[in-house]
């Protein structure tokens, strides 16, 4: 069963001209990071399962939870365009999750230094404007290379006490101190990396009518 834990309007300039604007996550670095764009809009919090699927792949379990977590919002919130987005994080195919604790973060960081990780952002604006279907629907994954320093075991455990990432899936804030333990990013989106793409998402949002640069 799906309900929604809260609801937050953020104070920022509004215009007539735009459409009601729904950020369907709980994540504090997606709310800082759709603030960018000057555009009004609400944080409104679904609760879904986020575990995978069998056999589901990681780009799939991405695109899923980032739709199941905009429909959830749209299925009762007429009139509005919701943002859904999720992030996986894969080493050879399996999937990192957010380590939780002191202990899993440091063993996600021995595991994946000195090694390449692919961060699978997923984005879904959901038109509830519009009837279901192909055009209220935009969804796109932008993938992140990430490749971790391989550091001694001495460092990375420090790194985690000083930063405590526990709730970034591998264990390192690229926007904080993590950027000192990873080597190279490479991504078309820069923005991905921390969750939410933001080219990607101007994109969609243009299409959906949503004008930018008001005077």
């Amino acid at each position: 069963m799906l309900s929604i834990h809260s609801n937050m309007t953020l104070k920022m300039p509004s215009s007539p001209d735009l459409p009601r604007l729904i950020l369907a996550s709980s994540s504090e670095y997606r709310r800082e990071l759709l603030s960018r764009l000057r555009i009004p809009f609400d944080v409104i919090v679904p609760d879904i399962d986020e575990t995978p699927n069998p056999g589901e792949s990681p780009e799939s379990t991405a695109l899923r939870l980032s739709r199941q977590k905009a429909l959830a919002v749209a299925s009762f919130t007429r009139e509005a365009l919701i943002i859904g987005s999720d992030q996986v994080a894969t080493l050879d195919d399996e999937q990192i999750g957010k380590p939780g604790s002191h202990e899993n973060a440091l063993e996600q960081l021995k595991k994946m230094r000195g090694r390449k990780v692919i961060f699978h952002s997923a984005l879904c604006l959901w038109d509830s404007r519009l009837a279901a279907g192909a055009n209220a629907v935009q969804v796109a994954n932008v993938q992140t290379f990430v490749t971790f320093r391989d550091l001694p075991d001495a460092e990375l455990d420090a790194y985690l006490r000083i930063e405590q990432p526990y709730d970034c899936a591998g264990s390192a804030k690229n926007e904080g101190l993590g950027i000192a333990i990873i080597e190279k990013i490479e991504s078309a989106d820069p923005t991905a990396l921390t969750g939410l793409p933001l080219i990607t998402l101007s994109s969609m949002l243009r299409q959906a009518g949503v004008p930018f640069f008001l005077s």
